[in-house]
């Protein structure tokens, strides 16, 4: 026998509601309409967690918090009761989400790295980081990133504008890089992944340096690994490209070599630039030892309307299913929190995030895309492992996955205006399930025993 329940998440005049009911399981009286069928013995791939980012902007956010709300804050994202999450990412020196430019070393003269300061890292993101690993109870697994090198590296010699690292600074910028990690490491963070630059095709008004593939690629065999390896840091996965997806697979087919190949662990993408689930697929097929990170999500104002929150959050919802459908192992959002402008930034590249702190009337504000990523990250278990399904309608956005103790879970999503019907079959036996309107719905399904 088998039993269920099901929690739905509604927003009507943008109150978030969330209900839970039980789920009741027949034998299977031979329905073929409206079914969606659960086939837990097919396995894909395992999941690692969620996160989100420990931006200078957060932190210093954070920081204008008071006691009561940076623990408000830090229970909701890394408590196990509530949005589950283990993941962060930070960025080596600023980025867009910094309040200024900053770098941990300008001096080109000093190619021993004797004046290498994390100060400018300690005063808002690692402070941010010590408290949310306290309350998690354990290092957060730590991905790190570089937006630029320190300008005096760069061919237009500053940190905006893209450019390109200098010819013969490049074993310069990979010591750097293993400095960084090293220094962290002793402040307590674990930083057990990174990628090699961010977003390496964006031109970009704030920091940001450009790599082709083939230049990307030899960084890293030629300079990078090296390094990493005479720093005793080959722990550190490496994932490649970190854009967005519709050039996933070409980057990885040109980066990815017989000689590479083992310095590799996988690929990080964004999703500002469309779904290319395809993308994933093609990578996954390819090259199916590698992993898939979504290593950068937000609702940019300069692109989406920032009251319009049940689409904004329904962007979400979309994007992970069809990610996890395509390989995806794991997700990190992009700032975990801003203020009430969805900053600061300086250079005014405002965003949305999960949480807003209004910082004229000191309150904490939950946004939307809380509540759709919680379906996912309050009831998946890292080690859980997508499996097989298939549904009657591309109505629904819907996946599965089987947790480490056995339970069968659905996150299913029907971002239209009438209800759906449907019955959820298995082993079996059938549950009839009615999904509301607008809504984002966790099912989840345990066989007696468990």
């Amino acid at each position: 026998m088998m039993k269920g329940f099901q929690v739905s998440t509604i927003f009507p005049n943008n109150e978030r509601i969330t209900e839970e009911k039980e789920i009741l399981f027949i034998i299977d009286p031979g329905n073929e309409k409206q079914v969606v069928n659960l086939h837990p013995e097919v396995e894909y791939q395992t999941f690692e967690g969620f996160g989100g980012a420990f931006t200078d902007s957060a932190g210093y956010v954070y920081s204008q918090m008071d006691k009561e709300d940076r623990k408000a804050l830090l229970s909701s994202y890394f408590s196990s009761e509530h949005m589950n999450y283990r993941l962060g990412r930070m960025h080596i020196d600023s980025c867009d989400f910094s309040l200024e430019q900053y770098e941990a070393m300008s001096d080109e003269n000093d190619t021993e790295l004797v004046s290498f300061s994390l100060e400018r890292t300690e005063k808002y993101i690692i402070p941010m980081v010590m408290d949310a690993q306290e309350e998690l109870g354990r290092p957060i697994e730590m991905m790190i990133t570089p937006w630029s090198p320190p300008a005096f590296m760069k061919t237009n010699g500053e940190r905006s504008h893209g450019g390109k690292v200098k010819k013969g600074y490049e074993a310069f910028w990979a010591e750097y890089i293993c400095k960084y990690i090293i220094e962290l490491r002793k402040s307590g963070i674990n930083i057990c992944r990174m990628s090699i630059q961010n977003e390496p095709k964006a031109v970009q008004i704030w920091d940001s340096c450009i790599f082709t593939a083939e230049e990307e690629r030899d960084f890293l065999k030629n300079y990078l690994y090296p390094a990493l390896v005479k720093n005793k840091l080959t722990d550190i996965e490496i994932f490649i490209w970190d854009h967005n997806k519709e050039r996933l697979y070409e980057r990885a087919r040109t980066i990815i070599t017989e000689e590479t190949d083992h310095m590799v662990t996988g690929l990080a993408f964004h999703w500002y630039s469309g779904d290319h689930f395809e993308e994933l697929e093609m990578v996954k097929r390819c090259f199916p030892d590698k992993k898939l990170i979504l290593s950068e999500a937000c609702i940019e104002y300069s692109i989406y309307d920032s009251m319009d929150y049940l689409a904004n959050a329904q962007k979400y919802g979309h994007d992970i299913i069809g990610n996890f459908n395509s390989g995806m192992n794991a997700f990190y959002d992009w700032n975990l929190l801003l203020d009430e402008t969805g900053g600061p930034n300086h250079v005014k590249n405002l965003c949305d995030a999960p949480y807003l702190y209004d910082t004229k009337n000191k309150k904490l504000m939950e946004r939307n895309t809380l509540a759709y990523i919680w379906h996912f990250s309050h009831f998946l278990r890292p080690g859980a492992v997508r499996v097989g399904f298939s549904k009657y309608t591309d109505q629904l956005d819907m996946t599965a996955f089987r947790n480490p103790d056995g339970t069968i879970l659905c996150i299913i999503m029907n971002p239209h205006e009438d209800e759906k019907t449907m019955y959820l079959r298995m082993h079996g036996m059938t549950a009839e399930l009615h999904v509301q309107a607008q809504s984002v719905n966790t099912i989840v399904v345990k066989e007696s025993g468990l």
